[in-house]
């Protein structure tokens, strides 16, 4: 698969505390990658720094070959960088629908495209039969999909999701899973993700980083991260 996105020693200083050090990182193109570590451990700071929301200290960022380290937000989404954060912002007191549609708007003007794209989208995050419902209605589970379809809506490529399940009954969590999978292996879509249920990391079979005091500390399968004594230690024991 060819590479999508790298890092290369990038770094992160607050003044006196090290967020993140010297992280060398790659993920190619439709890959799922799940950042796991302890709180504090550096992992939002990292998908900052990734979105544009933060500024590295040090190193670069190399998106689709192209150096993207000074870019800013909006640079980043527009091409193809999406970001979803923990808590959903969706428009509450528009449908489903009209959620979607503004964020396809930016990127197709002809009406019947539009349309075409709303209803691809919709299926995707798997809410067309929600499609007329106003987004303060649906559960926590269908608003987290609905910011998905958002980025979806805005051709992300690469989305950098916060947590996704945060929130979520066990059945949303399995079809989190189901959605993610699908958006990865049918429609070539890449994904981080920084998540700290293990049973949905182990679901998803997808490569694992680790991330402990700001820095890399093991990288492999589900299988060899939650067998590692290290990576146990850390976690002071939970139940990998």
């Amino acid at each position: 698969m060819a590479e999508l996105l790298t890092t290369q020693g990038l770094t992160k200083r607050f003044r006196g505390l090290v967020a993140n050090e010297n992280i060398d990182f790659h993920i190619d193109v439709g890959e799922v990658r799940c950042v796991i570590g302890p709180n504090g451990a550096g992992k939002t700071t990292f998908l900052s720094m990734l979105s544009g929301h933060q500024s590295p200290s040090a190193g670069c960022i190399t998106y689709n070959g192209q150096d993207i380290t000074a870019l800013s937000v909006v640079e980043r989404a527009r091409i193809g960088i999406g970001r979803k954060f923990q808590t959903p912002t969706v428009f509450d007191n528009l449908t489903v629908y009209e959620n979607i549609e503004l964020s396809v708007l930016r990127v197709e003007a002809d009406s019947s495209a539009r349309t075409r794209k709303i209803d691809m989208v919709l299926d995707a995050v798997r809410l067309v039969d929600l499609r007329s419902t106003p987004a303060r209605e649906l559960s926590h589970g269908q608003r987290q999909w609905l910011e998905v379809g958002l980025l979806l809506g805005n051709e992300s490529r690469l989305l950098l999701l916060d947590e996704p399940t945060a929130g979520m009954t066990n059945d949303e969590t399995a079809a989190t899973g189901r959605l993610i999978r699908n958006l990865a292996d049918e429609r070539g879509l890449t994904i981080i993700i920084i998540e700290h249920d293990i049973h949905f990391i182990r679901d998803l079979r997808s490569p694992v980083t680790v991330l402990h005091l700001g820095k890399i500390l093991m990288e492999g399968s589900f299988e060899e991260v939650a067998s590692d004594p290290t990576v146990r230690s850390v976690y002071l024991g939970a139940d990998l």
